[in-house]
């Protein structure tokens, strides 16, 4: 495992300051995030745990830029970006950072190559380039040979792997993964995890996941522990 440098020896790529999230039902307010500070650098692993209700998903959904937060600042490579609007946010989500979730999210009819390349539909690269693309991207992951597979003909350890690559198609600097071993079988999990220290050993790249399981949250070089919206701990490998 990479040991974790000094900050000083890396560029801050995203940063909470004081960061609030409200709901409101009726007459009754819930924080689910109550003054979050939080300073992500280039090229760290981190992982983001506690107990359930605890408010570690909505942090990872202000840190994906897929929701606002009631107040704070979120700071993107110095930027405050927290009052941008929506088709702004999408733009900077689509270049900057890239997705896996638990749910795989893969079309269901539609090839392992295609759900790959489901990205680039909104991007520059030309069409010509794509295929390509996600054919070396479904090579890196092992899947060479699933490219016309549908999700219904791939086994979960191989849909998580294909919505890995598609998280890498626009080549992302930061990979957000909210509990992305939870609907797997453990050898399929450790598969995923082997590949996410793959790409921050080997490539650089800031890996933040969502975890309930403090097992695997140890994986990463930083742990952040979250209790009532609250960071209440932070823990160096």
């Amino acid at each position: 495992m990479t040991k974790l440098l000094s900050p000083n020896n890396r560029n801050i790529i995203l940063e909470l300051k004081n960061i609030t999230k409200t709901y409101t039902t009726g007459t009754n307010s819930f924080n689910a995030l109550d003054g979050i500070n939080l300073k992500i650098y280039e090229g760290e692993f981190i992982s983001i745990t506690g107990p359930s209700g605890s408010g570690k998903s909505t942090l990872m959904h202000i840190i994906g830029l897929l929701d606002n937060p009631t107040s704070g600042e979120v700071n993107l490579n110095g930027r405050n970006i927290a009052k941008l609007k929506e088709h702004q946010l999408a733009q900077i989500r689509n270049v900057t950072l890239g997705f896996v979730f638990q749910q795989f999210n893969l079309l269901a009819k539609t090839s392992s190559l295609e759900n790959v390349l489901l990205p680039l539909l909104y991007s520059d690269v030309p069409k010509r380039d794509r295929q390509k693309i996600g054919l070396d991207l479904l090579a890196k992951v092992g899947l060479q040979d699933k490219t016309n597979n549908t999700p219904a003909q791939l086994s979960g350890g191989q849909q998580q792997r294909v919505a890995i690559a598609r998280a890498l198609v626009n080549n992302p600097k930061i990979i957000l993964a909210d509990e992305p071993t939870g609907n797997l079988d453990s050898k399929s999990g450790e598969d995923v995890m082997k590949f996410f220290h793959q790409l921050n050993e080997k490539e650089g790249r800031t890996i933040v996941f969502v975890t309930h399981d403090m097992d695997l949250a140890k994986e990463a070089n930083r742990t952040i522990i979250i209790k009532d919206g609250k960071i209440l701990e932070e823990k160096h490998a």
